[in-house]
């Protein structure tokens, strides 16, 4: 399968293909009438490529990870450790977000707070008005 193939395929950027045959990842060149052919293999590849993209890595990071990942079994406590870094700052930044939106939360209960409250001053004054009215217009009713 040709690098526009697996791309429109799988819906993988030509980018992150382009990549994928500059770093090299593969065992053996597979190359059919000068374009790079895709197999399984490779596809497998490209989708844990796809996945450390989505999940914040940098394109050296991606590109040590796989080497690592070529190299077999023997470097699986590193590559946990760097999952385990990436998980780390995820989560840090989905508490620094959560932050972010209860202080936004607060801000609108405020808003909300001072809105009420006007309303509730403004409806008392226009109830307080009407009594007043009325009040008058007996007053004057009875002179």
């Amino acid at each position: 399968m040709t690098k526009e193939e697996a791309s429109e395929r799988y819906q993988i950027p030509l980018k992150i293909l382009q990549e994928y045959e500059n770093w090299n990842l593969c065992g053996e060149v597979k190359t059919g009438m000068g374009a790079w052919q895709y197999d399984d293999q490779d596809l497998e590849r490209l989708g844990m490529i796809m996945t450390l993209h989505q999940t914040g890595f940098d394109q050296k990071e991606i590109r040590e990870y796989m080497e690592l990942y070529l190299a077999g079994e023997e470097t699986a406590a590193e590559r946990m450790r760097i999952l385990k870094e990436k998980r780390d700052a995820a989560l840090d930044e989905i508490h620094f977000q959560e932050k972010k939106l209860e202080s936004l939360d607060y801000l609108r209960y405020q808003i909300r707070k001072n809105m009420e409250e006007k309303e509730r001053i403004f409806t008392n004054q226009k109830k307080a008005s009407e009594v007043s009215h009325k009040h008058r217009q007996k007053k004057d009713k009875k002179t």
